[in-house]
């Protein structure tokens, strides 16, 4: 069978592509086994701080989810709150010294700021960060600090995909991809939801209900491995342990509307409070190594008025599901969690927002779900599945990442029954929050991403047809002018080339401004000679239908200033010109709409 030039050039072009998407997926590999690595180091981290100085100094110990044991026992010591407050408060030091002198940028709840480096900074982040990170978030975490875990190893998964892609000087699309697949595996890992994780790096990305595709399959081998790693260390149980739980009567939709709601609006005091205590801090004139200090200080006292609102709060969870926690106090914790949060965080200290807002949703959904079972017992038989569900509807209002929500709810309980239910809560309460979020440098969606603004100014430009700029009022020279004369037409018109045609109007060449110049500098030369003589006959043109797009390609890097617009029919037949500066014009005003 005779193979066509055409086939052969898409063959190859098959084939690169496939040897690059396999690169990337070996490179996937790699950042999945570093992110692995490293959420065991970090929750080991975690532990060792929360055990031997949270606990064996204050005498605080919180209950722990059955799928995370305490990893170095327990220190049975008497709770003392002064010493409680000596210890967040240094724990918040003690971090943002660590923070403010090595790498400013971790600090913060770190998926922000992988977020950031995807759209705004190439895809980069600087080597330290990841190793500032874990230090400074267990320490946080460690000594109480009300936070979580995937935005410490979120940035850490993220770092060290970036990492990669710099020191194998890949492109700025790979490096952006290979940090969002840290990021995914880091959270796939931590969290033991693998799935979960991988969607959660797509979709974080954009406030719009949007999924950055180009990044799913790598995200998707990373988080396997790095989940794999971790697994094969602490086991392959889920985070929860829960009933039963199972949604059987639609009139159980009724209280979970409720829910949807109560929950949409906890996320909108989430965010206000957490961005308006940090602008208060910000008002603060001290060095900002110190002022997580002052966060953890409020944070001891909260500790002391509700334990149950400050550290990580997943043991709260686990006892909230079995339905030990009355409903009024659940809804307490969730009030005051969100303050423990603000003052952990948005003082400069470094943990993720993810935790809390699983213990805000779920408390909040606990707390409902009580409530309703105390009222309605014929409707809501298992107040627990509220739990599930609240934390569900409640992220997903404050982050704007449904889909990924209800899959990683499902993946740390083990339980795909309330499935339905969770969808239910998370669509009304993403509608109903439309307007904030907890991640503030999430991009509005593609379009307003500067990874992909020139793919749509791309898409633009083959939207703008070579009829629509073209000039119909043009000069053309006859191949037999003499050079002056067309010197004189150039000069005069202020123009760097003229189309050259026969005597039957046919296109037949260029004659350009530079090339005339040249020979006009021997008088005895350019006497004798024309057009023809100088002009160049490897004609580049363009037809009506064309776009502006194609056009730009044709001209490239070429000293092109003039392209003749010729019929689709005969291409011999000029029917206008388009210069470089009008497709600079339309790509100028196309950019400009675009950022604006």
């Amino acid at each position: 069978m005779k193979i066509t030039f055409k086939s052969k050039l898409w063959r190859n072009y098959r084939e690169t592509e496939l040897i690059s998407t396999g690169k990337i997926l070996i490179y996937s590999i790699i950042v999945g086994i570093i992110a692995g690595l490293a959420a065991i180091v970090f929750l080991v981290s975690i532990h060792f701080f929360s055990t031997y100085v949270l606990e064996g100094i204050a005498g605080y110990s919180s209950s722990s989810p059955t799928g995370e044991p305490p990893i170095f026992g327990e220190i049975h010591k008497a709770f003392n709150p002064l010493l409680l407050i000596l210890v967040t408060t240094c724990g918040g030091l003690l971090s943002g010294f660590i923070v403010y002198t090595f790498a400013p940028e971790a600090e913060g709840h770190g998926t922000d700021a992988a977020i950031e480096a995807y759209h705004q900074k190439r895809g980069t982040i600087r080597p330290i960060v990841p190793f500032v990170k874990i230090i400074a978030s267990a320490i946080t975490l460690g000594t109480g600090g009300s936070g979580g875990r995937e935005g410490p190893i979120a940035q850490i998964g993220a770092g060290f995909g970036s990492f990669l892609a710099v020191k194998l000087k890949l492109s700025e699309r790979d490096r952006r991809i290979l940090l969002a697949a840290g990021m995914g595996a880091g959270i796939g890992a931590i969290f033991r939801s693998p799935m979960a994780g991988a969607i959660f790096a797509a979709e974080v990305l954009y406030r719009d209900l949007e999924i950055e595709s180009e990044v799913l399959l790598s995200a998707f081998v990373a988080s396997i491995v790095a989940y794999s790693i971790f697994a094969a260390k602490f086991g392959w149980s889920p985070l929860f342990s829960v009933a039963a739980f199972k949604f059987t009567n639609p009139l159980e939709l009724i209280p979970y509307t409720i829910l949807a709601i109560i929950v949409s609006l906890f996320s909108y005091i989430y965010v206000k409070v957490f961005y308006g205590v940090r602008e208060i801090f910000h008002k603060i004139h001290i060095k900002p190594h110190f002022k997580p200090a002052i966060g953890g200080f409020f944070v001891g006292i909260i500790g002391i008025a509700m334990p149950q609102a400050i550290s990580m709060g997943y043991g709260t969870l686990q006892l909230a599901m079995w339905g030990k926690i009355a409903f009024t106090t659940l809804f307490l914790i969730a009030f005051l969690k969100i303050f423990a949060t603000a003052f952990t965080i948005s003082s400069g200290g470094s943990a993720g927002v993810f935790g809390p807002s699983m213990v805000i949703g779920g408390t909040l959904g606990g707390a409902v779900g009580g409530f309703f079972h105390y009222v309605l017992p014929t409707i809501v038989q298992q107040p627990g599945a509220f739990v599930l569900v609240g934390m569900a509807g409640f992220f997903s209002a404050a982050a704007s990442t449904p889909l990924s929500t209800i899959i990683m709810v499902a993946e740390m309980t083990g339980n795909y029954d309330l499935v339905v239910p969770a969808m239910w809560v998370s669509a009304i309460s993403y509608f109903i929050s439309r307007k904030w979020t907890i991640y503030e440098k999430q991009a509005e969606n593609r379009g307003h991403s500067p990874a992909h603004r020139y793919e749509f100014v791309r898409h633009a430009l083959q939207s703008v047809k070579i009829k629509d700029v073209a000039r119909k009022d043009f000069k053309t020279v006859l191949e037999s002018a003499p050079l002056k004369n067309i010197f004189f037409i150039l000069s005069s018109e202020k123009l760097d080339d003229v189309p050259m045609v026969n005597t039957k109007n046919k296109l037949v060449g260029i004659v350009t401004l530079h090339d005339i110049k040249t020979v006009l500098d021997s008088p005895e030369v350019s006497e004798m000679l024309v057009a023809k003589d100088v002009a160049n006959l490897n004609v580049i043109s363009v037809t009506p239908n064309e776009s502006v797009d194609d056009a730009l390609h044709k001209i490239g890097f070429k000293e092109i200033n003039t392209l003749p617009v010729v019929d689709e029919k005969d291409k011999t037949k000029i029917i206008g010109i388009v210069r470089r500066k009008d497709i600079t014009r339309v790509y100028s005003e196309i950019v400009k709409e675009i950022r604006s």
